[in-house]
């Protein structure tokens, strides 16, 4: 084993809400570590900030429904969180987005109205935040929608897109278009780097244009850009002369990729590190406190001691949180004690594969300060919390993003840091 190293807080997980936490930690002064077996959800979610969608009918405002939400739901991490907190964790979002590493990309959006986007399949999504790409896909904008697919692009259809989008009242209409690409079979992921080259670009625009008629909107997989998605979507609008909007596609997500990267920076920026392929696999306590916990990355096991964790390695989705055969739940990371498990003899599951399952809301027991019962110097972010169904409540990016954020703020108020909210 390799020697210890110290820092002022470790932050145990690389989603959303480890990567919030750990910016705003080294934005306020700490020095800090963000450790991870892998890179998290982001790679898999849309990119966009869903606060709260579904509650349970579709929630216009966010902003409107949120108290009475909260005031509902006590043991919800929203109701630990705040509105305040919500609000003003996207404000900060949008300014490192503003100051990252995509130049001219941008979020829209405002906490005072859920947008609402198309889904690979055409169903409408409820969004707060979303990136500037797909904005133009709100159903509250006028038009017709043109959805432009691909054969070279296995996962996605555009007839199929287009088809449930006129079954929600949206006048619109699925077309495919020849891609020249390297691989029959390419992902978003691929094609998204071809539409980095400007050329390419002009040559898809103009094979596109042809196919297009007078006032319709054009909803494109999730691919204009991998370095520069700004440029590539600005340059698009400008050639056909009317909105274009990205639809996400199946992962790899190429937003939630160029959102990763946008948070990825702001640590790095700040003076923050991560380290990527470090597995925690042992824990060193100290009375009622984690005193250090050792990683294995590269055959080597590495030691990290701080005053103060942030747990952010998910729920049952990441693994952190199990199930194991003699139907034990555990917490598998830091062996913390859990919240919301059903009482004994009442179902853990239900016969009905949509339905809210009972051991949904199984998370973390913490304290009204996000701290985890049983650990004093651990914080609780994102989807380890109890209390939520983020699938259905629409909910999960806003609760990792505020949750991360008020968690550095604690930890910086505790240990004499500049808080949070002030590193703006």
């Amino acid at each position: 084993m390799r020697g210890m190293l110290h820092y002022d807080a470790v932050v145990i997980g690389a989603g959303t809400a480890g990567l919030v936490a750990g910016a705003r930690l080294a934005e306020g002064g700490a020095r800090v570590c963000v450790v991870a077996k892998g890179v998290g959800s982001t790679h898999l979610a849309p990119g966009t900030i869903d606060v709260l969608g579904y509650a349970p009918d579709r929630v216009a405002s966010p902003a409107a429904a949120l108290p009475e939400f909260m005031t509902a739901r006590a043991d919800h991490p929203y109701a630990l969180l705040g509105p305040d907190a919500v609000a003003e964790s996207l404000g900060w979002l949008k300014a490192r987005v503003e100051a990252g590493p995509l130049p001219g990309y941008r979020y829209a959006g405002e906490l005072d109205r859920n947008l609402l986007l198309p889904s690979a399949i055409g169903a409408l999504r409820p969004s707060a935040l979303v990136p500037e790409t797909m904005a133009g896909g709100d159903a509250a904008l006028p038009g017709r929608v043109a959805v432009v697919g691909s054969r070279s692009l296995r996962d996605f259809h555009a007839s199929l897109c287009a088809g449930n989008l006129r079954r929600a009242g949206i006048e619109a209409r699925g077309l495919e278009i020849d891609i020249d690409v390297e691989r029959a079979d390419e992902n978003a992921l691929g094609l998204a780097r071809r539409f980095d080259d400007a050329g390419w670009r002009a040559a898809f625009a103009a094979r596109l244009a042809i196919k297009l008629q007078a006032d319709e909107r054009v909803g494109l997989p999730a691919m204009l850009g991998a370095r520069d998605p700004h440029g590539a979507w600005s340059d698009l609008e400008q050639r056909l002369g009317r909105r274009v909007f990205e639809i996400p596609t199946l992962p790899p997500s190429v937003p939630g990729m160029r959102l990763f990267e946008i948070l990825r920076s702001a640590l790095r920026r700040a003076g923050g590190r991560l380290v990527i392929g470090a597995e925690v696999v042992d824990v060193e306590r100290s009375g009622q406190a984690i005193a250090a916990v050792s990683t294995r990355a590269g055959g080597h096991d590495v030691r990290y001691a701080a005053p103060w964790f942030v747990l952010a390695a998910g729920g049952f989705a990441s693994g952190a949180i199990e199930l194991d055969s003699h139907w034990v739940t555990h917490e598998r990371v830091l062996g913390l004690p859990l919240r919301g498990l059903p009482a004994p003899g009442e179902p853990r599951f239900v016969a009905e594969y949509l339905a809210e399952q009972p051991m949904a809301r199984v998370g973390v027991a913490v304290d009204g300060e996000l701290r985890a019962e049983g650990a004093e110097n651990v914080m609780v972010v994102g989807a380890a919390l109890p209390g939520a169904v983020p699938w259905s409540e629409a909910s999960g990016e806003g609760i990792a993003l505020a949750s991360g954020s008020r968690a550095a703020e604690l930890v910086l108020a505790r240990a004499g840091g500049t808080p949070a909210g002030a590193a703006a």
